[in-house]
């Protein structure tokens, strides 16, 4: 799925305040909630991180279908699957030229098979995104913390860049460096892991290969981390950031990087992975999380203003199992059900101040390329729409014209009950912000923009009755 960049075109009257997306991080925002793939030796081993030592011939799955993943991701309502191409125990899920430990040298598909091929061309089918996972570290490789090593590393990159189509983002993980067996050697190795895989090579290599693929980790170069796996981010989230310092694995300051900083200079948005399962691998004795908790991990997350990356576990038969597809299916019902009616669509909105071209209207007419604004010399602003008539009022989806940046810093919705009475207060918006109320019956609603760093520009305001 691509986002049009003519969507995000700004008006000739407005301009952008501080840090702006680029056009591939502008995509990123609007992917929204995607899935995770761990499938790989873990799990057939019941691990989460396999030693490097597992021998090859342990990968057989028995039905393994990369349709079916697709199938059970659109359930969700996931619009792309990052799969763990490689993950630290360095077994490739792919017929490398860079390793013999891969599918290569399994028994599956009598060791002809591509578990990458087999879900790019799923995806595809399908209608999704395909992004995959690469991990720096390599507990196989006997050569690993050697600078050897790491040319093996950007090759095997390259060769996932270069024969399975267009990816819309690629992930490089944290975790480096440690014990592992190494060719047999079976000892612990330590790399600066700011400096030893020569990152900004390998990033400018992807952004050639694959310009619409935003680059993950910790701290970028293109979007990073919330800082946990719980599935929660922030509730004050920037996606600016001053970004020395971080590195993948990299991390001086978890509040920063959970915040973002006001006063960042580059746009870095924040993807919060999480699992339907308590681990990221397939483990028998383990249950998926059910539709109403991972309802409240999408709010907690794309909620803030982030991307929600939902981590699927297949099963040894190369599956995601059944419970697992039925709690995708309730969580995605559930999302429906809540944000089914706007109640606020193409309603009359009074504002207290409003730009010339970009009146209150445009908060809800639908169309993310226009916005609300107010002159120059405001930074705070309010505005209120009239149902006509009481309505029952469950949440409200908020969000900002990020292409001009992020600039609000606080804001509060207000419910008329005779008098104005404030049910919510937050901090920053940035690309969206969605906020599940008590429900309550009202006839009007009011949205204040209490403070923001520049003009404030809202290009929409959604009512959900829930």
């Amino acid at each position: 799925m691509t986002c049009p960049l003519a969507a995000w075109s700004s008006s000739a009257l407005l301009t952008a305040s501080g840090a702006v997306p680029s056009p591939r991080q502008l995509a990123a925002h609007r992917r929204g909630t995607y899935g995770f793939v761990h499938f790989s030796m873990n799990t057939f081993t019941d691990r989460e991180w396999g030693s490097g030592d597992e021998p090859a011939t342990s990968f057989n799955p028995t039905g393994f279908d990369a349709a079916q993943w697709v199938a059970a991701a659109k359930a969700g309502g996931l619009t792309g699957l990052i799969l763990t191409a490689k993950h630290h125990d360095g077994f490739c899920l792919w017929p490398t030229a860079t390793t013999t430990y891969s599918v290569s040298a399994s028994p599956w598909r009598n060791g002809k098979g591509d578990v990458v091929g087999e879900l790019a061309a799923a995806c595809k089918a399908g209608g999704i995104g395909l992004g995959l996972y690469c991990s720096p570290w390599d507990r196989n490789h006997a050569a690993y913390g050697t600078p050897a090593y790491v040319n093996v590393y950007h090759a095997q990159v390259t060769e996932l860049l270069t024969n399975y189509g267009e990816l819309f983002e690629f992930w490089f993980d944290g975790a480096n460096g440690g014990d592992g067996w190494y060719g047999g050697a079976a000892e612990t190795r330590r790399i600066d892991n700011a400096t030893y895989y020569r990152f900004p090579e390998l990033w400018a290599v992807c952004h050639r290969l694959q310009p619409n693929a935003v680059l993950f980790s910790d701290g970028g170069p293109d979007i990073r981390w919330c800082g946990n796996e719980r599935g929660v981010c922030s509730t004050t989230n920037w996606a600016k950031v001053r970004p020395e310092g971080f590195a993948p694995g990299v991390i001086p300051d978890f509040t920063r990087l959970a915040h973002g900083d006001a006063d960042g200079n580059v746009w870095r948005g924040v993807e919060v992975d999480v699992s339907i399962r308590p681990g990221w691998f397939w483990h028998p004795t383990e249950q998926p999380k059910n539709g109403a908790e991972l309802f409240g991990l999408w709010l907690s997350s794309f909620g803030r203003g982030s991307t929600l990356l939902l981590n699927l576990a297949p099963d040894r038969r190369g599956l995601v199992p059944n419970e697992d597809i039925a709690a995708l299916a309730d969580f995605q019902a559930k999302k429906a059900a809540f944000t089914a009616v706007d109640i606020a669509a193409g309603k009359a909105v009074i504002t207290d101040a409003a730009r010339p071209g970009h009146p209150g209207g445009n908060l809800v007419d639908g169309n993310p390329t226009t916005a609300w604004a107010v002159p120059d010399d405001l930074t705070t602003a309010s505005a209120e729409i009239d149902f006509l008539g009481e309505e029952r009022i469950a949440g409200v989806r908020i969000d900002e014209l990020i292409s001009l940046g992020q600039r609000v810093e606080a804001f509060a919705i207000d419910l008329w009950h005779g008098h104005w009475l404030e049910v919510h207060r937050g901090t920053t918006i940035g690309a969206q912000r969605v906020i599940q109320l008590h429900p309550s019956r009202t006839t009007r609603l009011r949205l204040r923009i209490l403070a923001s760093q520049a003009s404030p520009v809202i290009s929409r305001l959604s009512v959900f009755s829930g």
